[in-house]
């Protein structure tokens, strides 16, 4: 009796989406966590996705009919009308854990995704390495020979840490370009198990790799949800203001643009320089209403960093935040700017920058953690890209600081009403230059700090003409829009060259 090949097609089709059995996908259910093939779904536009190595399995006979697709699910969906190479993780089946053939496949997504120069998109959940699959020599030999995690930034990666991950699962949570966490979920080399066995000391998966600790320490996670729906959906935005691939200009905003008055930006600067405000609200009146797109809001906070649109525009804009030790720079600021510039520029992004700041902070640990190599590579990273760089001193800018948000760097440079330009603080100044500090009553003291203030004013930077403009802070979104109309122009066909594209992407 001859078998039909079809219904063997859909029998084989059928066993493969059972993925590790109905009790674990219960489990899950339950829990109220998405399947791998849910998530995809959630992804992707219905009816887009064609999977790629729906058949794969272990390599190893005795696992071949418990690993369907090998416990991870790869293809090419559509998000937004634009193609995207994606794998989602089967946890379910054996752990989603690295094997020979299941590495293949993530290199053929990555080099098919290059080639056709599409987006990656990794949902991610893994218990590691397979063991059985990848001990010994012969098993790194065959790993060695593969190219699963080697990128170079020519088109965007992106992924979302939904569940468990040690191993290669962490690998592509680092490269990407953009990662996202589920809070609950947790990520690191190895898992809690191996760690303690090798320390002789018992860890949490939390205190190893939980998402405080990336969001806040690390740095290494761009942005936190609570759950799936909500991880999958900040890939989506993130998409969205990125082009496909490096040799295309981001895409333009869609509908009406929609502007924050500028009376709001007046209200929102202060005059006076001790006077705080939160540099996020900043970035959200300058930028196109519900555009902003936070990058690694909880690390290194005395700098806000988000993708954004100015007049349905893609733009990168790094902000200081007085709100935040009064927008001092210190080491975690400096990589996650560096970091967020080198993703702009790679992917033709227009940067803007708005400095407040007092300038880096410095002491005995910022030494101790090499603060002043951070700085150099902030300075390298900001003066070898290509794309435009549009720059506003909103109120301070002193010391190297200046230089590092734009001063002499940036192709157009606006000073606020409210701005002012110096090496230090003029209280500091004084007490350097003068031998002189604050006393209640000291009038000779004011007459030298006012002498300070006055050599500061952005009239004096633009008097020699190191300062290209002097505006209102409610002009600012109009004067960096009209900047970026005739700095476009600096890329070519809107692309840059990627003079960064080979930094890493994590610091």
């Amino acid at each position: 009796m001859t078998t039909d090949p079809g219904e063997d097609l859909d029998t084989r089709r059928r066993a493969i989406r059972a993925m590790g059995g109905a009790a674990k996908l219960q489990a899950r259910r339950a829990r109220g966590i998405l399947n791998a093939r849910e998530r995809i779904d959630l992804l992707c536009e219905p009816g887009t996705f064609s999977e790629i190595g729906e058949f794969a399995h272990s390599a190893r006979v005795e696992d071949k009919h418990r690993t369907p697709a090998d416990g991870i699910v790869t293809g090419f969906g559509k998000v937004d009308g634009r193609d995207v190479a994606m794998a989602s993780f089967d946890l379910t089946t054996l752990g989603a854990s690295s094997s020979v053939v299941n590495i293949r496949k993530l290199g053929f997504l990555k080099d098919s995704a290059s080639r056709a120069g599409i987006p990656c998109a990794f949902l991610i959940e893994s218990a590691g390495a397979r063991m059985p699959d990848i001990q010994g020599a012969v098993g790194m030999g065959r790993i060695g020979q593969l190219s699963g995690t080697r990128r170079d930034r020519d088109v965007p990666w992106v992924s979302a840490v939904l569940g468990p991950c040690y191993g290669m699962g962490t690998w592509y949570a680092v490269l990407s370009d953009f990662a996202v966490m589920r809070r609950d979920a947790t990520f690191s080399v190895s898992s809690p198990k191996v760690t303690s066995v090798a320390l002789s000391q018992e860890v949490t998966p939390e205190e190893l790799g939980g998402s405080d600790l990336h969001a806040d320490t690390t740095g290494q996670i761009d942005l936190v949800t609570d759950t799936d729906a909500e991880a999958i959906a900040a890939l989506r935005s993130f998409l969205a203001l990125l082009p496909a691939n490096c040799r295309e200009a981001p895409p333009a905003g869609r509908g009406p643009v929609a502007a924050h008055p500028a009376e709001a930006v007046d209200a929102l600067v202060p005059a006076a320089r001790n006077k705080i405000y939160d540099g996020r609200k900043l970035v959200e009146l300058l930028a196109d209403v519900g555009s902003v797109m936070p990058f690694r809001p909880r690390y290194g906070v005395t700098l806000e960093t988000a993708l954004a649109r100015i007049d349905g525009r893609t733009v990168g804009i790094i902000a200081s935040n007085p709100r935040r030790k009064g927008g001092a720079i210190d080491g975690p600021s400096c990589n996650k700017m560096t970091e967020f510039i080198v993703l702009c520029d790679s992917f033709n992004i227009p940067l803007v920058l708005l400095a407040d700041t007092p300038g880096f902070l410095v002491g005995l640990q910022a030494e101790q953690e090499g603060v002043a190599g951070k700085i150099m590579n902030n300075l390298r990273a900001l003066a070898l890209a290509t794309v435009p760089r549009i720059a506003v001193v909103v109120r301070k800018s002193y010391g190297q600081a200046y230089l590092n948000l734009g001063g002499g760097l940036a192709d157009a440079l606006a000073v606020m009403t409210t701005g002012e330009v110096g090496f230090v603080d003029p209280s500091v100044a004084v007490s350097v230059v003068h031998n002189r500090r604050r006393q209640d009553g000291d009038k000779e003291y004011q007459a030298l700090l006012q002498g300070m203030v006055v050599s500061n004013s952005p009239y004096e930077l633009a008097g020699i003409f190191a300062g290209h403009a002097v505006i209102r802070p409610g002009e600012t979104r109009q004067w960096v829009s009209r900047m970026l109309d005739v700095y476009a122009r600096r890329l070519t066909g809107g692309i840059g060259q990627h003079r960064l594209s080979t930094w890493p992407t994590s610091l």
